[in-house]
């Protein structure tokens, strides 16, 4: 297996490994585990002086300033036990290819969990555990594949990034040469004979060789490295062709002038390098341009829950919290800023960050990461840092939560990706084998013209643009997918199931009347304690409603999902939620939604709530009932099936008295048969139907539904726009298709004129960036049409 140099602690491993089953290997300095990869997959390597996990000499101590750990606590976005995640600026990021490699790092090493790329900002998120990793070992992983990070701590601080001048460099060296060659190459063009011209042919030969060395081994250099790296590391990206054709024309010019045959492609060649540069240039402007990257008031509007100076509690959006806020976050309720817990039993669940699921339990004065989900009734914390929506958006589309969601369009673009650098190759390797035979005057040319011409990169655009912008549009009008796969699932769907309370009902304007024996003082700051802690729409009402009583620390706190609340302070307990759940067998005949209530196992009475309806409900479902099948599962009773029935459409089914469970399996079984679900639920006991259904969209009021279980979130206020949003989905699908359509068409025709011997090299490279950028502004000036409409 040859000698090994633990990527690690740097120590030879070759006498001291341990092999297992011919799958991994162990360091006995440090004990790192590698795993060998078989040799159909990514980083198939026995030899870790080649592996991507190695460390080269020439970075070797670079990276030093990553062992100390007050650096490396202001790189870190989380941090915590086993897991920690960083975002680093990587400027190299130029193309699809880019984004496939580094969203597969997990891949080339096990200790990496997972790696988001957001391409507009030319950032990569990576979770990773420490036990046998860490961030210097993270960043040397990534420099031995060609994605160096730019780390500034100056940058971190004020949340910005030095601007990269190299590419501007580089274009205006090559632009330089270029002109310069073309200018000493007009009398080879014009086939002059006059005696000093022809005296001189051979030092204006060599004078264009040398402006051509600067273009070959500066300005195109990043071609190369990326090409050398992706192939030690078993990749073949797109830069590979484009060194390839840059080699063959040095080399093939350069033999001309030392042998004079001729005078070469020195002028091809540093115009197909500038031009390619100029390519990249303006497509970075392009990009920059039609960023989308939400701002804030793109956010969803997550509402949070502050405690004022006077002891108040008001609602406020995550965006309006500052530093040294005191915030009340309730059961099951997302943690939106790092803090410290100044009060209650903190229980959280990181499950959000890190896609672990074990539970952490923290005392007063500990602090707590963003992203973190309370799980034992209400705490009180201090705020430490302003809310960052981003980071709140990214822990919102953690892979980690789409593993059973299809990815179709964007499987496919992979795929395309992935085979087209293949595919050109064997037809620019034909069709020069071809010419040679011909015309070998031409085979170069043609060799060229086709690895320049066919270029994915507008194949692999058009999914990532027309979808990040629809994400853009969906944002503005308050509808906020979590990522690119959710307009794509919603546009296939066929099966719409709506939950009843907090749904299709509006909260705010739900009456509430209370029949049974009357609660005592202490039985009501009792229950609005026991309220408090919870999230749940009738809880929220209901809490609303009480009067202000003083907050007990509750002894213990569980929520029952889909049966209601249990609590205990000293020696009194509660129950709030279902009749049977409370102990309660009901006699009455009302069939409206009601909230049974107990004290020390002693029936109290219930709460009773008198319902409206969402503004537009019937004309929603009206628009709906001509294309998807209709379905309303409710947890309630059905008191409210009669006013339904009449509501809505005669197809529509209903379903009452569902369980969360219930939900789920009939989602489940509908599934199997073909069905492509939407469900659309408050967020909390829906949490599971949501999860299982193709797409699951969580209505949101002023309550915090922040949540991994569902796709989008709809603000209440555009419910009546759901049947919009669906077919804006659908139109994008359609935006998608006839993009591949043109990209095909345009490297069909391309590579006809190149295979055919009637296309320049420098020709084809001022066509290839043109297409990428035409396929961008076709995306985006149809996507801007359907957002018009919608408004």
């Amino acid at each position: 297996m040859g000698a090994k140099t633990c990527f690690h602690c740097g120590l030879d491993a070759t006498s001291s490994e341990i092999v297992y089953d011919n799958k991994s290997f162990c360091c006995n300095g440090c004990k790192t585990v590698y795993e060998i990869f078989s040799a159909n997959d990514l980083g198939c390597y026995y030899d870790l002086q080649q592996a991507p996990g190695a460390t080269p000499k020439e970075i070797e101590g670079k990276y030093n300033f990553l062992d100390n750990k007050k650096i490396v606590e202001r790189l870190l976005e989380f941090n915590d036990e086993n897991t920690q995640i960083v975002t680093l600026y990587i400027p190299h990021i130029h193309c699809s290819s880019c984004i496939w490699i580094l969203e597969n790092l997990n891949k080339l090493h096990p200790s990496i969990s997972s790696s988001i790329v957001n391409f507009g900002k030319k950032t990569v998120r990576v979770n990773y555990y420490t036990n046998n990793f860490s961030i210097k070992a993270l960043v040397k992983l990534l420099s031995s594949i060609g994605y160096e990070p730019f780390i500034s701590l100056d940058d971190y601080s004020v949340g910005k990034k030095n601007v990269d001048r190299s590419l501007i460099y580089k274009l205006g060296i090559a632009g330089f040469a270029f002109g310069n060659i073309m200018f000493l190459s007009f009398p080879e063009y014009f086939q002059v004979g006059e005696y000093w011209l022809e005296q001189f042919k051979h030092t204006f030969r060599w004078l264009m060789f040398t402006f051509s060395l600067p273009v070959v081994f500066y300005c195109a250099q990043d071609y190369f490295i990326s090409a050398y790296k992706g192939l030690k590391s078993k990749l073949l990206n797109i830069d590979v062709p484009i060194a390839l054709g840059v080699t063959v024309l040095f080399l093939r010019s350069t033999a001309e002038i030392v042998l004079d045959i001729g005078t070469g492609f020195f002028d091809s060649l540093s115009g197909l390098v500038f031009f390619l540069l100029l390519g990249k240039f303006f497509q970075q402007k392009t990009y920059n341009f039609l960023s989308f990257e939400r701002d804030y008031k793109s956010y969803f509007p997550i509402g949070i829950t502050k405690i004022t100076s006077e002891g108040k509690e008001e609602s406020i959006q995550v965006y309006d919290i500052e530093k040294g806020d005191r915030l009340l976050i309730r059961n099951e309720e997302l943690i939106p800023v790092d803090c410290i817990l100044i009060h209650g039993n903190a229980s959280i669940d990181y499950s959000f960050v890190t896609g672990e699921s074990n539970t952490v339990s923290k005392t007063s004065g500990d602090k707590l990461f963003a992203g973190g989900k309370q799980l034992n009734g209400s705490i009180e914390v201090d705020v430490l840092k302003t809310v960052e929506q981003s980071y709140l958006t990214q822990l919102w589309s953690n892979d980690v939560f789409n593993k059973n969601k299809e990815d179709g369009f964007t499987n496919l673009t992979n795929a395309i990706s992935k085979k087209f650098t293949i595919t050109i190759l064997s037809i620019a390797i034909f069709a020069t084998i071809f010419w040679m035979f011909v015309d070998a005057s031409k085979a170069l040319n043609v060799f060229t013209a086709v690895l320049i011409i066919a270029c994915p990169c507008a194949i692999a655009l058009a999914a990532p643009f027309t979808f990040g912008n629809m994400l853009r549009i969906f944002g503005k009008l308050k509808f906020y997918a979590k990522n690119a796969s959710v307009i794509e699932q919603l546009a296939a769907i066929n099966t719409i199931i709506f939950d009843k309370t907090g749904t299709i009902t509006a909260n705010k304007e739900t009456s509430i009347a209370y029949e049974g024996m009357a609660l005592s003082s202490t039985e009501e700051v009792l229950l609005k304690s026991s309220l408090r802690n919870s999230n749940h729409p009738l809880s929220r009402s209901l809490y609303a409603l009480l009067q202000d009583n003083d907050i007990l620390t509750l002894n213990d706190y569980e929520e029952h999902i889909g049966k209601g609340i249990s609590a205990t302070h000293n020696n009194n307990s509660i129950k709030i939620g279902s009749a049977p759940f409370v102990g309660h067998s009901s006699e009455s005949t009302t069939l409206n939604t009601a909230v049974h209530v107990s004290t020390n196992n002693t029936y109290k009475g219930k709460f009773t709530f008198y319902n409206k309806y969402r503004k537009g409900l019937s004309k929603l479902f009206n628009k709906l009932k001509k294309e998807y099948d209709l379905v309303i599962l409710s947890g309630d009773n059905a008191g409210e099936k009669e006013n339904l029935t009449k509501l809505l459409p005669a197809k529509t089914k209903l379903f009452f008295n569902q369980k969360p469970e219930d939900k789920l399996e009939y989602i489940k079984h509908h599934q199997s048969s073909g069905a492509k679900v939407l469900m659309i639920g408050d967020g909390l006991n829906d949490a599971g139907a949501l999860a299982q259904s193709d797409v699951g969209i969580a209505i949101s009021e002023d309550v915090n539904v922040f949540s991994p279980a569902c796709d989008a979130i709809l603000d209440a206020s555009k419910f009546n726009s759901l049947y919009h949003f669906i077919k804006a989905s659908k139109q994008a699908i359609t935006i998608i298709k006839w993009s591949f359509v043109l990209s095909f068409v345009y490297n069909a025709i391309g590579l006809y004129f190149a295979v055919t011997g009637q296309l320049a090299p420098v020709v084809a490279a001022i066509l290839m960036p043109l297409s990428s950028i035409s396929i961008v502004v076709f995306t985006t000036v149809c996507t801007n049409i359907i957002g018009r409409k919608l408004k």
